[in-house]
């Protein structure tokens, strides 16, 4: 074989990254492949490729036996302790048979496969790359437009900006370079397939990582993100070190750290906030950057009740309920805002309901208590006809009881119809 290809292997090892091994353990089987379709041969064969002289030896592979039936494959006793007395029945012999002009056959047959492990072995290492990079971010250059999806350059390798990853407020040209983050790494027969995206909560932590030496450390953790991609994301934040202000340390003096953020994200506004593991004080920062007079938490059905000035109530909910959605999200728990106003309304209405609820038992009780004082009829299942006696034993005499319901009587007197009320005083 020519010296010039070992040498172009290693130059491929150079500028591709692909190991010169994996690239002689491909060439060698390259090569068994070829001595077999050019020889027409059905020998077990090995080659042995020498990586510096860059000589290339074919040796056949034969087993020992006492009566040879394929002289291709197998070699009587004799024979092969002529080569080495140490060889025994079922020893494996290996006998050159390098043909004269192999090396140049070989290297013809041989260089689509050899360009094939080449790529096979290139997409390995690109999938190797950025499967350990998942979860990261990286900075890509828009490459063209293929219908509703966005082809991002990244050096070595295309990955995909997907529709449902890209922000609502932006417009993707081509040769704009962008920071995305990797949300999955696929090996296919064509290469890695790599998904990107600009709207995962992800990429704001990230950034902050890239923007704040004080998370990168770890002294600021980043404990939860609610996002809005494009118009509104919250960031609860703890400080490790009580030296340390971890919504100050985020948002950097002037608010210069924070903001480079925002411009990334094409002026997405971050709120930064302090997470405590109180929920009361969790949900009150929550609603930032409204403030709020009190909370009331209810844990059985992790409801928290949040009172506000009235002059901050629209700012509490946000446009289209945005800001109360998003602290809902990031603290995990429903939130019912009330304005000071509405919230005194209410505890009115409640203790409106209350005086008349006492009002309606101070009258049942009083009721109860004229019981024995009032009319008692001897026959409470009257019928049409009876003879009916009050309490004093006073005859309600009438042609016909025409009605009882259980606390009127209606009596008929000749043609005059009397009502009478038997819960009342004689």
């Amino acid at each position: 074989m020519n010296f010039e290809v070992i040498q172009a292997l290693e130059e491929l090892e150079r500028e591709r990254g692909v190991s010169k091994e994996i690239l002689l353990e491909a060439l060698e089987a390259a090569l068994v492949s070829a001595f077999k379709r050019h020889y027409g041969s059905t020998q077990n064969v090995r080659v042995d490729l020498d990586g510096d002289a860059g000589t290339v030896r074919v040796f056949a592979k034969k087993t020992v036996v006492e009566a040879v039936t394929d002289p291709k494959t197998e070699i009587t006793l004799d024979e092969a302790r002529a080569i080495s007395p140490s060889y025994n029945l079922g020893d494996i012999v290996e006998a050159e048979v390098t043909p004269a002009e192999f090396g140049r056959i070989a290297a013809q047959t041989a260089k689509q496969v050899v360009v094939q492990r080449i790529r096979e072995a290139e997409r390995d290492i690109i999938y190797e790359e950025y499967i350990n990079r998942q979860g990261d971010i990286i900075t890509g250059r828009i490459q063209r437009i293929e219908g509703r999806n966005v082809m991002v350059d990244l050096g070595r390798a295309e990955a995909i900006l997907p529709q449902s990853e890209q922000m609502p407020t932006e417009q993707y040209e081509p040769g704009q370079r962008i920071k995305m983050y990797i949300v999955d790494v696929r090996r296919t027969t064509k290469g890695p397939v790599i998904t990107v995206s600009r709207t995962h909560p992800g990429l704001i932590k990230r950034l902050l990582e890239l923007e704040v030496p004080e998370v990168y450390d770890g002294v600021v953790e980043i404990k939860a993100i609610a996002r809005e991609a494009g118009a509104r994301s919250k960031v609860a934040v703890y400080s490790h070190d009580e030296n340390v202000d971890p919504v100050g340390a985020c948002v950097g003096h002037r608010g210069v750290r924070i903001q480079s953020i925002v411009s990334e994200l094409r002026g997405e506004k971050i709120d930064v906030i302090e997470w405590s593991e109180n929920p009361a004080i969790f949900v009150a920062n929550s609603l930032s950057p409204a403030k709020v007079l009190a909370v009331s938490i209810n844990q059985e059905y992790k409801i928290a009740r949040v009172i506000v000035p009235n002059s901050q109530l629209s700012l509490a909910i946000g446009r289209e309920g945005q800001n109360a959605r998003l602290a809902a999200r990031i603290t995990g728990w429903k939130i019912d805002i009330k304005s000071e106003a509405q919230y005194l309304e209410m505890v009115a209405e409640a203790e409106a309901y209350q005086e008349a609820h006492q009002a309606a038992e101070q009258q049942e009780e009083e009721l109860d208590s004229l019981g024995d004082e009032s009319m008692e009829l001897d026959h409470p299942e009257a019928e049409d006809g009876d003879v009916l006696h009050d309490s004093e034993d006073n005859d309600i005499e009438g042609d016909a009881v025409t009605d009882y319901d259980g606390s009127n009587l209606q009596v008929e007197n000749g043609s005059t119809a009397v009502s009478i009320d038997a819960t009342s005083e004689n």
